[in-house]
């Protein structure tokens, strides 16, 4: 885990190493001042002059600039390195996502994912920022003040060996307890977070059906679970405390009490020595308390890393083989006995035995009820996601051969659920192709009728899409998808039920411009209104995970129940241009 962590340092590697040497530098000199400050209480009680007193008041001044200098030097590449790391953290996340088949992502929640990127890498920042810094100052200032009191104190120096063992054990009893409490608490988190996405998302939803007491109580129930869990952890960690203070009064007690006996009785300890050392038990003890803070912020980081390494680790199901095929030569596609489910260990398939053969620059209508996998169907082509049996062909080639950039620049998609990004019109349009002049932005838009709201708003093209497009129709939002895909003039154009928010009129208006426009393109429509397919070269008909009959809109009327009754559902009135054995099936 940790070797995958530090993958992430990069160029804050010299930082990092800079930070614990600078930090050296400081602890030597803060572990030496206590020291001269001894020689310096002993002169003046030998009665030494104030030329003496300067002397070492100059080695003072100069041992506390250069401990100053070393922790403002630790503390500037610190905060570069640990802010760096977790950067590039981000980033490596991130860009590992982007990565993703569908399936993949099908293994973590959204909510999961931001967690991960903020809270989770939050807390790996602060615990390598403590690692690199206190955990190299704690322990080197505890060993060089303990030197230091040794040679100082002698035996008595031996109670901070006592002592360490006590902490120790303490501190091993509270982190075992704590850590499963931790590892139980961060998927709380993501249910927080999950809640707080659908609310913002389904907000219209939420106010429409007056449901705000209802969210406003699961959320509360989300928050207080995870105020519960997080409160019994701190209040085991709060023991560290106790713990601690009890251990540095105990040692304080010893010193003063010891040390006052060998001043009086015996003398052999002075005043300089006697301050000193009590100088460097507390230093060490401070040591030993900033060693647990640490011990305590691994512990609250140890899970977050499992979690990041869990994503940072995930690689992407479907990926390009080498010597991949570069270029698409042509828009047919080829189902040869494709079988598909989403997980492997699911008991049945999504798809089942699907064989098709269509040409390029046909334009397939696939037409079927809800759940018949239509929309599965056709996420195969992209290799979205890779079929579990049978092989499916783009250009006479298995899509498997393909580079996965090529392949997927060839087919564009307008999905059932509309997106639109933050950014202009413009910008959003240019997915389609960021190279595209602003005519040929026009035109598409003119194609898919989206033009003809774009023009009425103030600021036309440079008119601002918030984000989710949230401040256009559902209506706009499909015009401008259909936009950005003609755009992209690919070889297989697939519209996943994306002219449902469109009337009849405006719907048969688009689908005659891209005949006119990208004739060469297969067009594959996935509509519920048979009007939508219709003049399709063929129609594909789905039931259930299975093709259950092909054919053109006529025929399917004369020999298919499953599209006669969608057809009779929708056209009551729109019987004349059938041939008579249409409608003696429909009658």
């Amino acid at each position: 885990m940790i070797k995958t962590l530090m993958k992430s340092i990069r160029e804050y590697k010299k930082d990092t190493i800079l930070t614990p040497i600078f930090v050296i530098v400081e602890v030597i000199m803060e572990a030496l001042i206590p020291y001269v400050i001894s020689l310096l209480i002993n002169e003046i009680q030998n009665g030494a002059g104030v030329d003496v007193i300067l002397n070492y008041g100059w080695k003072l001044i100069l041992l506390s600039l250069i401990a100053l200098a070393g922790g403002w030097a630790s503390g500037v590449c610190c905060s570069k390195a640990s802010c760096g790391f977790a950067k590039n953290l981000r980033k490596d996340i991130f860009y590992n996502i982007q990565d993703f088949s569908f399936t993949n992502i099908d293994h973590f929640s959204n909510a999961s994912l931001v967690t991960r990127l903020t809270t989770d890498i939050q807390n790996i920042q602060m615990a390598f920022m403590q690692i690199i810094r206190t955990a190299v100052r704690a322990p080197l200032n505890m060993i060089f003040s303990f030197a230091m009191a040794y040679i100082m104190g002698g035996t008595m120096a031996m109670i901070f060996l006592a002592i360490i063992p006590i902490m120790g054990i303490g501190l091993f009893a509270i982190i075992k307890i704590v850590m499963p409490i931790f590892k139980k608490g961060f998927p709380k988190y993501d249910a927080l977070n999950q809640s707080v996405e659908e609310n913002v998302k389904g907000i219209r939803v939420v106010k429409s059906f007056v449901r705000e007491d209802y969210e406003n109580e699961k959320f509360d129930r989300a928050s207080e679970d995870i105020k519960k869990t997080f409160t019994k952890a701190e209040r085991i960690l709060a023991l560290n405390n106790p713990l601690m203070q009890v251990c540095i009064y105990g040692v304080m007690l010893f010193v003063l009490s010891v040390g006052s006996k060998h001043i009086v009785a015996d003398g052999t300890l002075n005043i300089g020595q006697f301050s000193t050392l009590l100088t460097y038990s507390f230093q060490i003890m401070v040591s030993l308390m900033m060693l647990s803070m640490i011990f305590v912020m691994i512990t609250f980081a140890q899970e977050s890393s499992a979690r990041v390494v869990e994503v940072l680790r995930e690689k992407s199901t479907i990926t390009s083989k080498e010597n991949a095929i570069k270029e698409v030569k042509d828009g047919s596609v080829d189902f040869d006995h494709v079988s598909f489910k989403y997980q492997e260990n699911a008991e049945s398939n999504v798809l089942e035995n699907i064989d098709l053969h269509i040409k390029s620059g046909e334009t397939i209508g696939i037409i079927g009820g809800t759940g018949s996998a239509k929309s599965s169907f056709v996420q195969l082509i992209p290799r979205l996601y890779d079929a579990a049996g049978g092989t499916v062909r783009v250009g006479k080639e298995d899509v498997k051969e393909y580079d996965l950039v090529a392949l997927r620049d060839a087919v564009a998609m307008v999905l059932q659920k509309n997106v639109l990004f933050s950014g202009t019109i413009a910008d959003n349009i240019r997915w389609g192709n960021k190279d595209a002049s602003m005519d040929e932005v026009k035109h598409v838009c003119h194609l898919a009728h989206a033009d003809e709201f774009i023009d009425q708003m103030p600021d036309g093209y440079d008119t601002w899409i918030e984000q989710g497009g949230t401040n256009v129709s559902g209506g706009q939002k499909q015009r401008l998808c259909i936009a950005r895909a003609l755009l992209k003039k690919p070889k297989i154009l697939i519209m996943d039920d994306s002219t449902s928010a469109v009337d009849t009129k405006t719907d048969a208006e688009i689908r005659a411009a891209m005949r006119t426009y990208i004739p060469e393109t297969t067009k594959i429509i996935i509509a519920q209104r048979t009007s939508s397919v219709e003049d399709a070269d063929r129609i594909v008909v789905m039931d259930n995970g299975h093709i259950d009959a092909v054919g053109t809109s006529k025929e399917l009327i004369r020999t298919n129940q499953i599209y006669r009754e969608v057809y009779l559902s929708q056209n009551k009135q729109g019987t004349e241009s059938i041939d008579e054995e249409g409608k003696e099936a429909l009658a």
